[in-house]
């Protein structure tokens, strides 16, 4: 493996205003090889990132950066992408009123002085998909896409610009472990023609099975550079929060047989256009339980959740009850006042109002609860609120005056679970909440979660991480192609079951979905 530095951050500090986000970070990338970046949410790696690429630019920032040898004086992305730095960001930058062909190369379209070639743009999208695994149409527009096959479509975009430099933020967070695996042969095929790969996760076992380097950044500084071989996973956590975690207890049963919170029959319900679909669905969820769903990509999971809310899907057949009554035209509205709330997989597009503070966020479904007959706010009962919610899902007080776009994937993860808990819900669906968290995060929310449903809670559950369903959930159902492929009622769960079951392309036996998940 060649050695030669292709990039090289050396003492880079960066700040705004008051808050120091990198104090001295010395990094580099080198030819045909796989650094990890690890590090907390708030560690700094989105800050580096943001030099590294270009969205920092040169004199915003105190250090170097260093590309083929020659000090970088980048003033935009366009410069580090001209240079051979490419970053496929955690945080999608689509646009979904858009084909996929034309996302994948708005930075230029093949064409002449007069007109852009529609066919070779087809047939290069066409080209660019294949590389990641998607067998959709370039044609198709991205706003009809899930949130994983809009992962795979910004990584495709990325490998098109043919980086010398690929540096991926959190790139198999809305993955399912295949799509992962096909990602991960595609890197090492990278790294053999001798890209140098940057690569930051919170998921230790992917760091560890891709990686040559690791680097961890604490609190704004390089803590450990290693290699990879050198480190298990205890090790890097100890780096990363710079203390051993305490080990996660397991997820009690309920104890009591109570009447579900949520009851869905025989649900079917389609997308627009008659596409993604939900298929003779039945499950219940009892107050006090974490049923979790399972699946890869497109087979209906965040569709479920999100039709059981009211923001997707025409109901053509089937009954959902909350609470034992009838539930046929849910709206979001609605939901809230019924007390099912959901936390969507996109907490960024559907979840947060960015440009406000973390305590308007918190507080936005609840409002009417602490408002006078005129509409009016009572603005301490609000702060005291905020900060109650703040303690319960260990979010920093400092966080509430900030703007919400400002925090790390975590602590935004936790505004978004915060605001929903203000509702005092009964039903909470809960779209891959661990997507984007870093390991202390993610430990914090199931903690959390198991306290919710141990208060009572019914919690519906999706996440394409199996260890984390394993973990919490009292039962687990599996969808593939929309509909139930098998239900598993009580755990332990058997890992080479479920992958079976979520590959099903048809209905599972009958029985196999009954009411029982």
């Amino acid at each position: 493996m060649s050695q030669r530095i292709i990039l090289r951050a050396a003492e880079v500090q960066k700040s705004f205003g008051a808050t120091r986000a990198l104090r001295g970070v010395t990094f580099d990338a080198r030819a045909g090889e796989v650094h990890a970046l690890c590090g907390e949410n708030g560690a700094g790696k989105s800050t580096l990132v943001g030099v590294l690429g270009g969205l920092h630019a040169w004199k915003s920032y105190e250090g170097e950066v260093w590309i083929d040898g020659r000090l970088a004086r980048w003033t935009g992305v366009r410069d580090a992408e001209a240079a051979g730095v490419v970053v496929v960001h955690q945080e999608l930058a689509l646009i979904d009123s858009l084909s996929i062909a034309e996302n994948l190369f708005l930075h230029g379209y093949p064409a002449s002085r007069v007109r852009v070639h529609w066919a070779e743009l087809e047939r290069q999208g066409r080209d660019a998909l294949r590389r990641v695994g998607l067998g959709l149409s370039p044609d198709e527009a991205v706003g009809s896409l899930g949130a994983g096959q809009k992962q795979l479509v910004e990584v495709a975009r990325g490998l098109v610009k043919r980086p010398k430099v690929l540096i991926l933020d959190e790139p198999t967070a809305s993955l399912t472990e295949r799509d992962a695996a096909h990602l991960f042969e595609i890197l090492r095929g990278l790294r053999r023609e001798g890209v140098a790969i940057v690569y930051i996760s919170h998921r230790l076992a992917e760091v560890l099975s891709l990686a040559d380097r690791v680097s961890v950044l604490r609190d704004g500084s390089t803590v450990a550079t290693d290699d990879a071989a050198n480190l298990d996973e205890p090790a890097i956590v100890r780096h990363m929060v710079g203390r051993q975690l305490a080990a996660a207890r397991p997820r009690q049963p309920p104890a009591n047989a109570a009447a579900p919170a949520l009851r869905v029959r025989d649900l079917t319900a389609y997308g627009a256009g008659g596409g993604r679909a939900v298929r003779d669905v039945s499950f219940d969820v009892r107050p006090g339980e974490v049923v979790g769903v399972a699946g890869l990509m497109g087979a209906g999971r965040s569709e479920l959740l999100m039709h059981l809310y009211g923001l997707w899907g025409k109901r053509v057949a089937g009954s959902v009850h909350v609470g034992g009554r009838d539930y046929p035209a849910p709206t979001p509205i609605r939901s809230v006042e019924r007390g099912v709330v959901l936390i969507t997989e996109d907490r960024r597009g559907l979840g947060l109002a960015l440009d406000e503070s973390s305590g308007r966020n918190l507080s936005l479904s609840s409002l009417g609860s602490i408002a006078d007959r005129f509409g009016v706010v009572d603005r301490a009962v609000e702060r005291r609120r905020n900060e109650s919610v703040c303690d319960a899902v260990c979010l920093s007080r400092g966080a509430l005056p900030r703007p919400v776009r400002q925090l790390s994937g975590g602590n935004q993860q936790k505004v978004v679970l915060g605001r929903a808990l203000l509702t005092d819900p009964r039903l909470i669906l809960l779209d891959e909440p661990f997507r984007g968290v870093d390991i202390a995060a993610k430990r914090q929310i199931m903690e959390l979660v198991s306290d919710l449903a141990t208060r009572g809670k019914a919690i519906l559950l999706v996440s394409s991480e199996l260890g984390e369903l394993f973990q919490i959930c009292n039962r687990l159902m599996v969808l593939a192609a929309g509909r139930v492929a098998a239900s598993f009622d009580a755990p332990p769960f058997s890992l080479d079951e479920v992958l079976l079951a979520a590959t099903r392309a048809t209905h599972a036996p009958a029985g196999a979905g009954g009411g029982g998940a």
